[in-house]
């Protein structure tokens, strides 16, 4: 395995994250939600925004390189789509495990059911697919998580 191709597993895959067995997306959605948990007190919004697109873009490249590496069309060991994803669904949560939790169940479930245009995003057979039908669901968890909060908080 060549050295491009380690670098991107390693990113990939969430430092190997990916690799745990059992539901990896789901382990890459959790350490994403304790990862936001102790940096979101940190960090102001807009930044928050920026690093996950940045990570959406590294992503995309990433996943190319394991896709022709592995020869898979989205090899589940992949993790940092469900990491944007997850922090996508986070972005204006308020700072409470409760509204975390929350925003990850939501995003969990959009990403295993594939709703409607979570499922045509999965459809495209590339890097940018592999991301887009997680950043979709997080755009889905991310409405319905603030609709709660805002009804709840009205």
């Amino acid at each position: 395995m060549n050295f491009q191709v380690k670098i991107a597993e390693i990113i990939g895959t969430a430092a190997f994250i990916g690799r745990l067995p059992l539901a990896p997306g789901t382990w890459g959605s959790a350490a994403a939600l304790l990862v936001w948990y102790f940096i979101a007190p940190c960090i102001e919004s807009p930044l928050f925004l920026l690093i996950t697109l940045a990570l959406f873009f590294i992503g995309v490249v990433v996943s190319d390189i394991l896709i022709e590496a592995w020869n898979e069309d989205d090899p589940s060991a992949i993790v940092i789509d469900e990491w944007v994803g997850q922090w996508i669904a986070l972005w204006l949560v308020p700072h409470s495990i409760a509204w975390g939790l929350m925003a990850f169940l939501w995003f969990r479930l959009f990403d295993i059911l594939k709703p409607g245009p979570v499922q045509l995003m999965e459809d495209m057979k590339s890097g940018v697919g592999v991301m887009m039908d997680d950043v979709v669901a997080g755009i889905l968890a991310l409405f319905m998580t603030m609709s709660i909060h805002y009804f709840w908080t009205a």
